[in-house]
């Protein structure tokens, strides 16, 4: 009683904090930490403002924008983003005016003549023949113009609603045909909202199957309620663990609460399956308990250990949300442990036999099914044997096909507005990815030095031959804006000056230009400038391949002496990523096996069960990475995480299995009859707890995250090859080694 009430205080603390948990999403969480280019590119900002503090919003007109009174709305709706909180400044087609020198002065025309619709052929015309505004403040296609706001550097998530929903009220005062937004503090709002979602529908959707499985195996008031307590209050527990530490939620949030629930399930299904066991073989509930506590409560400490080694590999991540999800995911599973071992067995040791389940035709069928399991497992050795060396040739095969070359788009809810809104300015526009180039005067120059712009000037040349790379802009465009100023604005004279003196009197000119409009593209010092552009969400690798192609060309074809450039950015340090999913996946994964393999040892004390226990759990893993090979999805630090949790769950089974059969011999049954009584006995507790887990994974299919899908499917149908290697390679090893 006192266990009870116990956990009934925590329940009722949990409940308080559970309700006040914390979400959180923004681009710089999964930055890899420690990284040195990470290093370079947070200082070298220090001089410059953050590539992502931007907010952009297309709106339609789908019969073209060059229309009077649509014309007059966006102006007005332009004007009026600059009141829109956090936004720091604003720019569009309708407030950009091109300098014109007359004999008298120099003034400024409008890039359209919105008073004058007799000249918007003309305006149209030249706007689309202009690098500078189309992909960027206007489409190819003249049916969308964009306000491009710039945010103020502290929109967090708070903040990012705030924005986000007073220009959503802005935008409804404007009857345009379609509006769509692009920008981090957008990707916050929604990415979050996304997170609180997918939390309560796994939660709601893991307990309906969870329900539906108990009322299936014990069909009795008794057996369900217990069954479903136990479940429920460990995952409470772990909510109001992470609420009471004041841990955030990021995207791996939706996994928690299925975690959570198939793992209470797991342990909850073994401790009941046992004591009932006991229960008809005549034993008093005392005596029955103590039996399931002894042999099934450590068979279950230690598969909760290893299950958490699994995930606590996770930490050997340099990436935040990983990490942080190793440590809760490890953390949550010795709560469920502690729930069922203190709280389950406590009501259980209260109940008899016919108050828990309801036997019947399900025992019989799985007494046949497990005899069934035990004939073929020992009459045909050889074609299991041939079976697996042809998994595993295949399987090689295909974990060679995988790729990192993950996109932007595939991390997007699917269905949703934001993903609908990003495809379209992948489309129409310059896309989302920033890729910038640092750019260093060296000694003896300026970074606005003629000799430097040059220099510069070729660089740019050379990116606008790559058809993803958009919406180019440097320092050089100050001066190439008056140049052409100079040479009565045409379109041919949007250039370097040809010889240094122009340059020199253009200099004088350019100095008058308020700080604020340059010190975002040169520092103060003019030692340091900056060349920002965007690339299309191509995919990591190829985004990677790129870059390698242009650094080489740097090398070749640029003067060292004079400058010198190095890539960096938000997009350049986020798709670092893939190399240390790769690197930290390998290492993490064999931190875990080394450690399982050391428990194994301690709790075996032989080389021969060691090697027999960890060779089915490999197994389950090289499934995986075939399937990621075969199918084609792309290893991101999302899918990356399922080999920790395949690993730390799929050796529960093998540990359970294992454990019975050495009870059995040391009780003095030989191998072949302590064999069939682990299939009888536990082999029963394994099929369930895998049909639970491969339905309760499969629950993600109901997310609108795609990775969260693909994890969810991916460790469903491996944990179905980890099961088929616990009951027939399992054996097959016995018989061979032991």
């Amino acid at each position: 009683m006192l266990s009870i009430a116990v956990f009934t205080v925590l329940a009722a603390i949990s409940a308080y904090h559970a309700f006040h948990l914390k979400f959180a999403f923004s681009l710089d969480q999964f930055f890899p930490e420690g990284d040195k280019e990470l290093a370079f590119f947070q200082d070298f900002i220090k001089d410059f403002e953050t590539d992502i503090n931007f907010f952009l919003v297309a709106v339609e007109k789908k019969d073209g924008v060059f229309e009077q009174e649509f014309l007059d709305d966006f102006h007005e709706f332009s004007l009026a983003t600059r009141n829109v909180p956090f936004i720091a400044d604003a720019k569009s087609l309708t407030m950009v005016s091109f300098p014109l020198k007359t004999p008298f002065a120099v003034t400024t025309i409008p890039a359209i003549h919105r008073d004058q619709p007799e000249k918007y052929e003309k305006d149209k015309k030249r706007i689309l023949e202009d690098d500078r505004f189309v992909n960027s403040l206007i489409n190819e296609d003249a049916t969308a113009l964009v306000v491009a706001l710039k945010t103020t550097d502290t929109v967090g998530l708070e903040e990012s609603k705030i924005l986000v929903e007073a220009m959503d009220d802005l935008i409804a005062k404007y009857d345009f045909d379609d509006y769509h937004y692009l920008g981090p503090a957008y990707f916050q709002k929604e990415m979050v909202e996304m997170q609180v979602r997918e939390v309560v529908v796994s939660t709601i959707v893991s307990s309906i199957l969870v329900f539906l499985v108990m009322f299936w195996l014990f069909r009795k008031p008794w057996g369900i309620a217990i069954a479903l307590s136990s479940i429920g209050l460990g995952l409470l527990l772990f909510m109001g663990f992470m609420g009471v530490f004041g841990i955030e939620l990021n995207l791996m949030a939706a996994l928690y609460p299925v975690l959570m629930i198939i793992v209470g399930t797991s342990d909850v299904i073994h401790i009941m399956s046992k004591y009932i066991d006991e229960l008809r073989k005549g034993q008093t509930r005392k005596a029955a308990i103590i039996v399931t506590i002894k042999e099934i409560g450590m068979a279950t400490l230690l598969t909760s250990v290893t299950t958490a080694v699994g995930f606590a590999s996770l930490m050997t991540s340099r990436i935040g949300p990983i990490k942080d999800f190793g440590l809760n995911a490890a953390v949550g599973v010795i709560i469920a442990y502690l729930t069922v071992i203190f709280f389950t067995t406590a009501i259980l040791s209260m109940l008899r036999t016919e108050q828990l389940i309801k036997l019947g035709r399900g025992q019989a069928f799985w007494e046949r099914m497990m005899q069934w399991a035990y004939d073929y497992s020992k009459n045909n050795e050889r074609r299991i044997i041939g079976i697996g060396l042809l998994s595993l040739l295949v399987c090689i095969f295909g974990i060679s096909l995988v790729t990192t070359n993950y996109r932007v788009e595939s991390n997007l809810p699917r269905g949703e507005k934001i993903s609908y809104d990003f495809k379209y300015f992948e489309d129409a526009f310059a896309g989302f990815r920033p890729m910038e180039f640092a750019v260093f005067a060296q000694e003896g120059y300026a970074a606005d030095d003629y000799a430097v712009l040059k220099e510069i000037d070729k660089l740019e040349q050379y990116l606008q031959n790559f058809e993803s790379i958009r919406s180019i802009a440097s320092i050089t465009s100050v001066y190439k804006s008056i140049n052409q100023m100079n040479g009565r604005n045409k379109k041919s004279a949007y250039v370097l000056p040809d010889t240094e003196q122009k340059y020199q009197r253009y200099k004088k000119m350019a100095d008058k230009i308020p700080d604020s409009n340059i010190n975002v593209l040169m520092s103060r010092d003019q030692k340091k400038a900056r060349i920002t552009s965007r690339i299309l969400d191509l995919g990591a690798d190829e985004v990677q391949a790129i870059g390698a192609e242009i650094d080489q060309w740097i090398a070749e074809n640029t003067d060292a002496s004079v400058v010198q450039f190095r890539q960096t950015g938000t997009s350049f340090i986020l798709d670092k990523n893939a190399e240390y999913v790769r690197r930290n996946l390998m290492e993490g994964l064999l931190l875990a096996i080394l450690i399982v393999g050391i428990l194994m040892a301690l709790l075996f004390r032989n080389w021969r069960m060691v090697l027999i226990s960890m060779v089915p759990n490999v197994f389950p893993l090289l499934v995986a990475g075939a399937i990621l090979g075969y199918v084609g999805i792309e290893l991101e630090a999302g899918i990356a995480i399922i080999f920790a949790v395949i690993f730390g769950i799929a050796v529960d089974d093998s540990i359970h299995f294992l454990s019975k059969y050495k009870l059995a011999r040391n009780k003095g049954l030989d191998m072949e009859a302590a064999l069939h009584v682990t299939f009888m006995e536990t082999g029963k507790a394994i099929c369930l707890t895998s049909v639970i887990l491969f339905f309760g994974f499969l629950v993600m299919l109901f997310s609108i995250h795609p990775p969260s899908v693909t994890v969810g499917v991916l460790i469903s149908m491996t944990l179905v090859s980890a099961l088929l290697a616990d009951l027939f390679l399992i054996p097959v090893m016995i018989r061979r080694f032991l």
